[in-house]
């Protein structure tokens, strides 16, 4: 089949066969390979086993979410009868047939991943994940005392018969299906228990009672549900317990507005989230191999599920909860633990000066000096982001605070800061964007208590999801009005900056400035800005820029000039920007991708594709910054931004993508794609077939892993590239211990 496909693509090697679907990967199939990299993390020996189990659960929660989202728009394609193909030629039908032949080996791969390898090896260090037949009779008398005493007056067993109908189930709920019989008459009854996720999943087990081994117990704990199944005569008195089995359900979790009709938007998606755990489609029904054929079929026709969307899971159900396991303390089964560092230029920084107006070491005053790059997690967010802020709301000089939240903290003290202002009688804006798939809750709750405190709140543009990271402060300089910038890659939220890899620019070029007044004015007001000074602006002006900066890139080329593309994003799937580079290729421009998940472009193929390389880095942060380098016969031009390469932030999302125009700053993000490029830990190559195969260190070579080379270089307080230049001498860098 490989075969077939790539001879078709050889011959798919002029203009006009840029469009062919074999010159495209599915985009769903590409997510998946992602998550195979995901698991791959697992599985190697290489990294330490409680970050093993951390992936274990991460690639679980991944699925969980393709399911809600990816696949459930799929079969709605499908039900709905749309017969359209997508780019690579397939049909919705025809991708949830291949989706269900890639996953069921992972899925299966996964659970023989935890029972003969990381259980076993968490139990060599201590850590007991135990089953309920290992227990001893002392172990199962505690584990009845806590049913009886925490879990008992929860639960709630819902029968069905007659005069009860089939029990709604919530999304991501795991359950007990039991089988009852009346020792009277002899009649089976159907029930069903919802295991609490009010509780913890894992039930510890006290010292006392710890398993008897040839090393000392850190910690041994039984899951919930069996601790529930092995009380159900509590439940039923009466009954005979005949059999009962783990299930669990995942529905349609994406959300239906139709904002254009819906006269308040916040009320509907409140209401459409209140409906989102029971009212969605089922789309994967997972249970467990000992299921009888009865308890099988009384669930597919109570909760209408497609055979087709059955996965059975021969170990433990919603993996995802494996990740309670990273708190214990066994820091040697982790990755060494990192403190971001304070940006070298805002060390001087103090408490005592944060807000005094004058004082030298203001952090207005150093972004006024020139313009500042930060490179999360690696430095510091809050000392960084977070004091710009707050020295925002304290000083008397700052007039206004306008900014956007896509996500943020569920205890943001950003979100207390712009409060603060408000109440100071600062002029404060926050765009919170309600339709944050899977936040909405939390960001309509951060949008009323920020509506409360008197801060002017927007939700952004109908039929538009604001996803841009940006703030604008204005602050009165004496006779003049200053405008001060922050635009990001990321989200404002000190959690996961402390999990992902983003990059931010604080400047007050006055362009800039300019630029994101004039966005703020588009976001809140009915402008209708046709372009910016110096800011690419989705879905106004990004995708004609970049457009126009590939076939830039091209006319180099024809004119015998060097052409050099490099972006580095988290995936890429728009099929002009991929015509647009198929092209560029075929002109000769050199072309590196870093692209962390879909990727639908393939590269390497015969007068298409091959000056084009695409790597993937999957590792212990996130990698979410977007980075795109143009040659430009030497003029070189550097940009970051809150954009992927998807037709959903080039045309259906506000978003914004910045020019670094200072020399240090750009030849430092130049370095961190240069470090990226030359990656031999972590890096994956993707092949012109489809398939990602990891690099590896070559006989004599150092092991070069970049986000371990950017730790270090951050902990040394030089630049990247000096931090290299030196590396190059010594050849130690990027090799971490455990």
């Amino acid at each position: 089949m490989a075969k077939d496909k790539n001879k078709k693509a050889k011959k798919a090697n002029s203009s006009s066969d840029l469009n062919d679907p074999q010159c495209f990967f599915n985009r769903e199939l590409s997510w998946l390979e992602f998550n195979r990299r995901v698991l791959h993390e697992a599985i190697d020996p290489r990294n330490p086993l409680l970050e093993r189990v951390k992936f274990a659960a991460i690639f679980s929660a991944n699925l969980d979410e393709f399911f809600m989202v990816r696949v459930a728009s799929l079969q709605r394609q499908v039900e709905a009868e749309i017969t359209s193909v997508t780019p690579d030629g397939r049909t919705a039908q025809q991708q949830l047939d291949e989706i269900s032949q890639r996953l069921h080996p992972m899925v299966a791969q996964l659970q023989d991943l935890f029972e003969t390898q990381l259980r076993p090896q968490l139990a060599a260090e201590g850590v007991c994940v135990l089953k309920y037949d290992e227990l001893n009779p002392a172990q199962k008398d505690y584990l009845k005392q806590v049913f009886e005493k925490r879990v008992f007056p929860i639960l709630t067993p819902l029968a069905v018969d007659p005069a009860h109908p089939f029990p709604l189930m919530s999304n991501l709920s795991l359950n007990l299906a039991v089988v009852l019989q009346d020792p009277e008459t002899g009649g089976e009854r159907f029930a069903r228990v919802k295991v609490p996720d009010s509780l913890p999943r894992f039930v510890p087990l006290p010292i006392d009672l710890h398993p008897e081994c040839d090393h000392s117990v850190v910690w041994a704990g039984v899951s919930l549900e069996q601790i529930i199944a092995d009380n159900l005569e509590m439940l039923f008195p009466g009954m005979v317990i005949r059999e009962h089995h783990l299930f669990r359900v995942t529905r349609d979790a994406d959300l239906e507005v139709q904002e254009e009709e819906a006269e308040n938007l916040a009320a509907a998606i409140a209401q459409e989230i209140s409906k989102r755990r029971f009212s969605g489609s089922v789309v994967r029904f997972q249970f467990a191999p000992t299921m009888s054929e009865f308890v099988k079929e009384t669930l597919i026709r109570g909760m209408n599920v497609d055979p087709n969307d059955l996965y059975m899971a021969q170990g433990w159900l919603a993996t995802r909860d494996l990740m309670a396991l990273m708190s214990l303390p066994l820091p040697h089964l982790k990755d060494q633990p990192w403190t971001p560092v304070i940006p070298k230029r805002l060390q001087a920084l103090t408490e005592e000066s944060i807000g005094e107006q004058e004082t030298e070491d203001n952090i207005f005053q150093i972004i006024r000096q020139s313009d500042l790059m930060l490179h999360h997690p690696y430095e510091s967010f809050s000392a960084s982001v977070e004091q710009f802020i707050l020295l925002a709301v304290r000083d008397p000089d700052v007039q206004a605070i306008k900014m956007t939240l896509y996500r943020t903290s569920s205890d943001s003290p950003i979100v207390k800061a712009l409060i603060s202002a408000a109440q100071s009688g600062k002029q404060v804006v926050a765009l919170v964007e309600i339709k944050a798939r899977f936040d909405e809750a939390s960001n309509l709750n951060w949008a009323r208590t920020l509506e409360e405190a008197g801060v002017h709140v927007i939700y952004g543009v109908i039929g538009l999801k604001t996803h841009t990271k940006v703030v604008l402060v204005v602050r009165q300089e004496g006779d003049e009005i200053r405008r001060y910038v922050h635009i990001g890659t990321g989200n404002y939220n000190a959690k996961t900056a402390n999990l992902y890899t983003d990059l931010g620019l604080m400047s007050c070029r006055e362009e800039l400035g300019a630029d994101l007044t004039d966005l703020f004015n588009y976001l809140t007001g009915c402008s209708k800005q046709k372009s910016f000074r110096k800011l690419l602006v989705a879905p106004v002006t990004l995708r004609d820029r970049m457009t126009q900066m590939i076939r830039r890139e091209i006319e180099h080329c024809k004119a015998d000039r060097p052409g050099r593309i490099i972006a580095k994003m988290n995936a890429l799937i728009d099929p002009g920007i991929i015509e647009a580079l198929y092209k560029a290729s075929q002109a000769g421009v050199q072309i590196d991708l870093i692209i962390r998940g879909m990727c639908c472009l393939r590269p390497g193929l015969p007068g298409i594709s091959e000056n084009i390389r695409v790597i993937s880095i999957v590792g212990r942060y996130l990698e979410h910054a977007r980075i795109f380098y143009f040659h430009n016969a030497g003029q070189e031009e550097v940009y970051i931004g809150s954009a992927d390469w998807m037709p959903r932030n080039l045309d259906r999302r506000v978003e914004a993508v910045t020019p670094v125009e200072d020399p240090v700053l750009m030849k430092e993000l130049q370095a961190i794609l240069a470090v990226q490029l030359a990656d031999n830990r972590r890096a994956w190559e993707l092949r012109s077939e489809g398939s990602y195969v990891q690099r590896q260190p070559q006989k004599g070579e150092p092991e070069w892993d970049a986000q371990v080379i950017c730790m270090q270089q951050t902990q040394q307080g030089v630049s990247l590239q000096d931090f290299l230049r030196n590396a190059q001498k010594t050849g130690s860098a990027g090799q971490q211990s455990h």
